[in-house]
């Protein structure tokens, strides 16, 4: 039989319920002494954690628990704070002692007394329990009867004694089989409301829900949903809000914007607002979205679209939750959580400047990229027959597939040349399309036919875009190496994109520029370009 473990208990000096000097002191309950007249404690070391001007008192306890318990050796340790009511000061003297403490949980077991000290005190040692600061287990006592001094309890007493009676609390959750379930059962109705019931066969997919779920719960920080279009980014954050309105962490309105629709002052306005005057057709103050979205989410679809300025204005508003609507000149606060959506990888428009660095770093802290439908064809199935049931809902009829119908659907939406390269929308167009054909209420093999050639017309490779080099060189572009004709069309881009010659020179010299004492941009542009005949008139078209 192996030899039991040594038993720690580690507890705050009572000043008031341990005190007591003469005999007395043995006819009523003191709770540190009580701890260790019970039967069923053998504890091998007591920590008292006492201010040193409780020296002369924690020295008379110490010799009493010895009385009661000859075995258990008594350790002073020094605690320091100001103020036995002040939250921040009692956490951060227990928080530095637990720092400091040579715990191991490997050879001893321990025990954290919270009977003593003040309600903030035992808070304070309950928090540093249950986020595993201190390694142990909680133990309350509470007074019981009389009886001798110096005695542990008489046989037959039980807790019934001066001693009085303890509980132990282990605040690990997962230890706790009810508990364990309901929070399982809490994260798959979490999972299910992010996937709109829609059961997920994909575990690559079921994984990223079930990290999502975690995150939506526990923070209201920004989140970025990667992803082609289509795939479901507008529909997710719209779930993310309903699970969070659901479990009381949000109590705003889901505001939303897709960026790509706005442009210059009607993107500011749109935002941030505007007062009457801010601008032309500014004909009465406007509150922005960001306002609307107070205590809310707001969801920023294609992020990337918007202007530098507007992007500026949206980091302050993130970090501070203050911005200034335009044309005014007192600010406005707005706590809301941004969702942020984009099928562009965002890296690469910080690197040609046509994203701010800083809001990626803000925004990238919680990061999901959603997989187009063609990486979850075993997902297909299910979310024909939620198309089927929304097209229900909708419109007021009921349509089905026959089993020929269905199974032809099924072969060709799985293969791996359906591409689906509107992910979700391709595949919600198709079944609102055969839905709308069958009269009858019933999908048959010949309509699933002709969405299926449809479909396949629709998904025909795409002309490539027109090569930028031999646009503006014509034959000449045959004469170029390929590493100088890579190098050269990506230039012609950026200058095509770009509003002068300088706003081109300062993205594509954007890191080099900073090793220089003096930058010209677009003179070192203008060199470049004149290597190969061509001036920024050349490349600024097309």
């Amino acid at each position: 039989m192996s030899k039991p473990r040594p038993l720690v208990a580690i507890g705050l000096l009572g000043p008031t319920l341990d005190a007591g000097r003469d005999q007395k002191r043995w006819n009523r309950w003191r709770p540190t002494v009580g701890l260790h007249q019970q039967d069923d404690l053998a504890i091998t070391r007591f920590e008292m954690l006492h201010q040193r001007r409780f020296d002369a008192l924690a020295e008379g306890i110490a010799d009493d628990i010895r009385q009661v318990s000859p075995g258990t050796t008594v350790k002073h340790r020094h605690i320091e704070f100001t103020d036995p009511w002040d939250f921040q000061d009692v956490y951060g003297a227990l928080w530095g002692f637990a720092a400091g403490y040579p715990w191991k949980p490997d050879e001893e077991d321990y025990l954290v007394h919270i009977t003593t000290g003040t309600h903030v005190a035992q808070i304070c040692l309950f928090l540093l329990t249950e986020s595993r600061h201190f390694p142990a287990r909680i133990v309350q006592t509470q007074p019981g009867s009389k009886r001798g001094p110096g005695d542990r309890a008489n046989p037959g007493e039980g807790q019934g004694t001066i001693g009085g009676a303890h509980a132990i609390i282990d605040l690990d959750l997962s230890k706790y089989d009810k508990l364990a379930s309901r929070f399982a059962e809490e994260r798959q109705a979490g999972a299910a409301v992010l996937t709109a019931g829609i059961p997920t066969r994909n575990p690559a997919f079921a994984q990223l829900i079930a990290r999502v779920e975690q995150v939506a719960a526990a923070t209201r920080a920004p989140i970025l949903l990667g992803g082609p279009t289509g795939a479901g980014k507008t529909v997710l954050a719209r779930r993310i809000y309903e699970l969070k309105k659901a479990r009381n962490l949000v109590d705003g309105p889901f505001v939303e914007l897709n960026c790509a629709t706005v442009r210059g002052d009607a993107a500011g306005s749109a935002l941030f607002g505007h007062r009457k005057g801010a601008f032309t057709g500014a004909m009465n103050d406007r509150d922005g979205l960001l306002k609307r979205a107070d205590h809310g989410v707001l969801f920023l679809d294609e992020i990337g679209e918007l202007g530098l300025d507007e992007q500026a204005m949206l980091l302050r508003a993130v970090e501070d939750k203050i911005f200034l609507p335009l044309g005014a000149d007192k600010p406005v606060l707005s706590d809301f959580q941004l969702i942020a959506g984009s099928n562009r990888d965002l890296r690469e428009a910080v690197a040609t400047g046509c994203f701010r660095e800083d809001l990626l770093a803000r925004i990238d802290l919680w990061t999901f990229t959603l997989p187009g439908l063609a990486q979850r064809r075993q997902d297909i199935e299910p979310n024909l027959d939620y198309e089927l049931e929304r097209f229900a809902r909708d419109h007021g009829r009921r349509v089905t597939l026959n089993r020929e119908a269905r199974e032809l659907f099924l072969a060709f939406a799985v293969a791996p040349d359906s591409p689906w390269n509107a992910n979700f929308r391709d595949l919600g167009s198709a079944v609102t399309r055969m839905a709308t054909l069958a009269v009858s209420g019933r999908i048959d093999e010949a309509q699933v036919q002709e969405e299926i050639t449809r479909l396949r017309s629709q998904w025909r490779p795409r002309v490539e875009a027109a090569d930028p080099v031999v646009e503006v060189l014509g034959a000449r572009a045959e004469v170029l190496d390929h590493f100088d004709h890579v190098q050269l069309a990506e230039v012609i881009r950026v200058c095509r994109r770009s509003r002068s010659m300088s706003d081109a020179g300062r993205t594509l010299f954007a890191v080099s520029r900073l090793a220089r004492k003096t930058a010209n941009d677009a003179d070192r542009l203008q060199k470049y370009l004149a290597r190969f005949d061509l001036a920024w008139e050349d490349v600024q078209g097309g």
